[in-house]
């Protein structure tokens, strides 16, 4: 290495430069680091020499460069045991995560909630890190990630007790430690909250008794187990924006003004398009996302528009075409020529509300020959599945059914075929019910207050399903249900632990996946699981995960390697200490 300076007319700066080979065997140069201007020298190195002390630098950066080329050998004899108890197995995967955690402040926030409550006796950045790491790469218990995070390079140092404390100590600062992340968030990426998607799912309990926020209400998942409902915000990129938990007899459309208000109040967002289904698209909520600078897009069934609405909705004449200024008549097309088209129309609706006000929305309704073709598929198998139960003499129904359910599709009679009254009930498939469900086949419809072109506000309609994706992830890969914590407060920091480590996966999934590369969650989350490392004592660890893109993409993405033959103490030592810098920011000290 050699110390060299670039002059130009009225500076002078130093840097840190090697040669090398290239592939084609010429000789070239590569700055290893830009040191900075004479005063930036003075600054680091002292102002009695500090072109001495930069070149002690040098010779002390050529020296480790020297280090790290050097064989490491180790003897090993097939007659010594191991160590009993001696753990000689480490995940390294969750340095990945670590980095993220860090950039997020979370560390920081942690600080600020231990010194605001004085009286914590435990590190409780410590523990909101390991519950997250492990929510992600080991999902389980509060006991069970306890034990999973020994097999950490950093090894846990609180008892179980203190992890339920500081579950009880994150529920107190629930909203604010969700604006905190935001905040900050944005100085890692810019986060896109222009339109905003909002909707809920429940999670169930393994217990029959209800109280508190655990109470029994209608569970996605149709198991007859209590339930909490969890309220979820994700921006227009798909990342984790708030969330609320309610209990499970809540009416989803009364959680949707309570959180916007936090929204504006915590979050400073005021300015937000408000995207829905149709469990939500209550008209007071509505008309609350109508007012100043909220606007709503919303999903509308067609079954429950008024008569003449619906009428309309149905025609077949008057559709549209991005892009085209024809008018389609769909009933006249061919549909495999059309197979892959979406028609649209549209229509500006006052709708009068309870409160005597005037509800200004415009509805919007599409149509697809594919997705007639897909309607008509499903209900065809429900159709075939209701005549099995008729066939069976399973045609007794109940007098609840879900939109799904192939029982519907099942009608019972009380009366003979001379129209006289029976004790016992004839069941029948119902095609009345049948036939009135076709006529929505391949119509789809939304409400809006905004003025935008009908194409533009189905495509970000079309945006909801991040939301699911968020759920689906929650759900299946981070283990969030059943619950197994009891109190109120405890159960708030469970899904506060499940939210941050979502946000956390999505940042990492974003920073992997550049470059057109697309990996899985499966794919992500198994690859930083299967990062193991074998310890070799006074020496360090080796690798015995396999390279691939996915972690060439990850250590890219983090700044970091982890995939050389043998990774020293020292370089590990480096590596952690390497995913817990952050940039210092006002009031982060």
């Amino acid at each position: 290495m050699k110390l060299t300076v670039s002059r130009s007319q009225n500076s002078e700066t130093y840097y840190i430069q090697k040669s090398y080979r290239t592939d084609s065997g010429k000789s070239s140069t590569k700055t290893v680091e830009r040191l900075g201007s004479i005063e930036e020298l003075k600054s680091r190195f002292g102002e009695e020499d500090p072109i001495g002390g930069a070149r002690a630098y040098m010779k002390a950066l050529s020296a480790a460069e020297k280090k790290a080329r050097e064989d490491i050998v180790v003897k090993f004899k097939p007659s010594v045991l191991i160590q009993k108890g001696e753990q000689r197995s480490y995940n390294g995967g969750y340095l990945f995560l670590q980095k993220i955690y860090y950039e997020l402040g979370l560390d920081y926030i942690c600080k600020k909630i231990a010194k605001k409550h004085k009286m914590v006796k435990y590190d409780l950045n410590s523990i909101l890190s390991m519950l997250i790491y492990t929510r992600i790469l080991y999902p389980g218990s509060k006991r069970s990630s306890l034990e999973d995070a020994k097999k950490f390079f950093e090894q846990p140092e609180c008892t179980l007790e203190q992890v339920y404390r500081a579950l009880s100590l994150l529920a107190t600062e629930f909203n604010e430690i969700q604006a905190d992340v935001y905040k900050r968030s944005q100085k890692l990426w810019k986060r896109n909250t222009q339109v905003v998607y909002y909707d809920l799912t429940n999670y169930f309990f393994e217990w029959e008794e209800e109280g508190g926020l655990v109470q029994f209400g209608h569970c996605k998942e149709g198991r007859p187990l209590p339930i909490v409902q969890m309220g979820l915000f994700m921006d227009h990129d798909g990342f984790p924006l708030a969330m609320c938990i309610e209990p499970g007899n809540t009416a989803e459309t009364s959680t949707l003004k309570p959180m916007e208000q936090i929204l504006k109040d915590k979050f400073g967002l005021s300015k937000l398009v408000v995207c829905t289904d149709g469990g939500l698209s209550s008209y007071e909520n509505r008309k609350n996302d109508s007012i100043g600078d909220r606007s709503f897009i919303t999903v509308q069934s067609l079954k429950k528009l008024k008569k003449h609405l619906q009428g309309w909705a149905l025609d077949s004449k008057g559709w549209h075409i991005d892009g085209s200024g024809e008018e389609y008549d769909i009933s006249t097309l061919d549909s495999k020529e059309y197979y892959d088209t979406l028609f649209f129309k549209e229509r500006w609706d006052p709708t009068p509300m309870s409160t005597g006000e005037t509800l200004e929305q415009r509805i919007i309704v599409t149509f697809s020959f594919k997705y007639q073709e897909y309607l008509s598929y499903v209900r065809e198998r429900q159709v075939t599945r209701a005549a099995a139960l008729l066939a069976k003499g399973r045609g007794a129904t109940s007098k609840r059914k879900s939109p799904n359910d192939a029982k519907r599709f099942i009608k019972a009679e009380y009366v003979t075929p001379d129209g006289e009254l029976a004790q016992t009930a004839s069941y029948s498939l119902n095609q009345e019910m049948i036939d009135q469900e076709a006529r929505f086949d391949g119509f789809y419809a939304l409400c809006t207050d905004l003025h935008d072109p009908a194409p533009a506000i189905i495509k970000l309609n079309g945006g909801r399903w991040i939301i699911e994706n968020g759920f689906r992830i929650m759900k299946t890969d981070f283990d969030a249900r059943p619950v197994y914590v009891r109190r109120d407060d405890r159960i708030k920091a469970h899904f506060l632990i499940c939210f941050l480590a979502l946000l956390i996966y999505k940042y990492l999934e974003k920073k992997v996946n550049r470059g057109g590369k697309h990996f899985t969650t499966d794919e992500i989350v198994d690859t930083l699981r299967s990062m193991d490392f074998l310890s070799i004592p006074g020496e360090g660890y080796i690798p015995t995960y396999t390279r691939t893109d996915l972690t060439n993409n990850l250590h890219g993405s983090a700044g970091f390697r982890t995939d050389t033959q043998i990774v020293t103490k020292q370089k590990m030592r480096s590596i952690i200490a390497q995913t817990k810098k952050r940039e210092k920011d006002d009031g982060a000290e």
